[in-house]
């Protein structure tokens, strides 16, 4: 790494180049609110996801799982932040609200991404106060 953090502009096409099928999701997106609004594209990516498990087209989850990781690893402040709470939290909240196991995606996850993803879980289900909590760095 070449000490240049990734920023809030290079999420999606990050998300993008990882999933190309989102980048008809996300054009849509832009034509509904006329700009980026990054926790709402976000939001729109977790759906597609759990669209493409619900057609058996996972063939990207791997790939969406390695830039998911690059946002953790390599993000600055506001992205590693959107990265959990924007984008882990989505795929958790939008897979359970249609009663599908998000784990299906989250065994893809690397191990950065992986540890945010317990902690968001554990903040949910009450076993901490905060997402990140007792999580160093």
């Amino acid at each position: 790494m070449d000490g240049a953090l990734i920023t809030r502009e290079q999420v999606i096409p990050l998300l993008i180049e990882a999933c190309p099928s989102f980048q008809a999701v996300y054009d849509e997106h832009l034509r509904d609110h006329g700009e980026e609004l990054l926790y709402l594209a976000l939001g729109d990516f977790a759906r597609h996801l759990l669209s493409l498990h619900q057609r058996n087209q996972v063939e990207s989850f791997p790939i969406v799982a390695l830039a998911i990781e690059r946002l953790h690893v390599e993000g600055d402040s506001f992205v590693r932040e959107a990265a959990t709470i924007g984008l882990l939290e989505g795929i958790q909240n939008n897979w359970d609200h249609a009663e599908v196991d998000a784990e299906l995606f989250g065994r893809h996850l690397l191990p950065v991404s992986a540890k945010w993803w317990r902690s968001a879980q554990d903040f949910w289900s009450g076993k901490c106060k905060f997402v990140g909590e007792g999580i160093d760095g």
